[in-house]
């Protein structure tokens, strides 16, 4: 199968050369050419090769984004053998842990705004971790749908650290107004990019469990994202 890319950074033939050479090595390529004009970079496909995967073969002069009007396939290949349940079964099982541990931590005596706090705070962390495993294929992967990402690309590598803070905010009670409204503010973006690509029917690379986690962008990525967004306000209307 055929994917259309474009690739920044190429000034001359010997970049041309350098980019074949390095994504030709890698596994699941069969061919790659390459339109220097147009920065175009054309992939034939035994077996799909991620985009994170190519841009680690390349040095840090080059950047590759994928064309996804032009490409037949979407961005992400999974397999089709999979019901979607069976892909998003990682994201619901650490959702239940999440969920279990913030109950059992607040069940006695019973605390609603606590329970919702320590839920957040769990939240943010755990899901920072797994970001931070692979911060550079994250926010590749994030830039895809996210709409300050696509604008910032810096934004991308920063915000796993952003929920690390946010998360330890809410489980130390500190500055918990404060970590609301950025929680209103950066999911409220992210959200907004995930319901342009789920009306778009885009099938995409959830970034939410970071590179390491093969998950589809789902309205499970949605409710996930809406139930914080709903916590959020619920807490800033108790507090002012």
């Amino acid at each position: 199968m055929k994917y259309v890319y474009t690739i920044s950074g190429m000034t001359c033939n010997g970049c041309k050369s350098s980019i074949e050479k390095s994504i030709s090595n890698l596994k699941g390529v069969n061919k790659i050419e390459i339109d220097l004009g147009n920065e175009q970079a054309t992939i034939e496909m035994g077996s799909y090769v991620s985009l994170e995967k190519l841009q680690g073969a390349l040095s840090e002069k080059f950047s590759i984004t994928e064309e996804e009007i032009k490409n037949e396939i979407p961005a992400v290949a999974f397999e089709k053998e999979k019901s979607e349940l069976q892909q998003l079964f990682p994201l619901f099982l650490i959702f239940g842990f999440i969920t279990t541990a913030s109950i059992l931590i607040n069940i006695n005596p019973w605390n609603t705004p606590e329970f919702m706090m320590t839920f957040m705070g769990l939240f943010y962390v755990v899901f920072s971790f797994f970001k931070l495993l692979d911060v550079k294929g994250f926010a590749m992967s994030f830039q895809m749908y996210d709409p300050l990402a696509k604008a910032i690309p810096k934004y991308g590598f920063v915000y796993p650290f952003f929920e690390l803070i946010l998360g330890l905010f809410f489980l130390m009670r500190f500055q918990v107004l404060s970590a609301l409204i950025l929680t209103l503010v950066i999911l409220g973006i992210t959200t907004i990019g995930v319901t342009k690509s789920l009306l778009d029917k885009k099938t995409i690379k959830c970034a939410c469990l970071g590179a390491v986690l093969n998950l589809p962008m789902t309205k499970a990525t949605f409710i996930e994202n809406s139930i914080m967004i709903i916590m959020a306000v619920i807490m800033i209307l108790k507090l002012i």
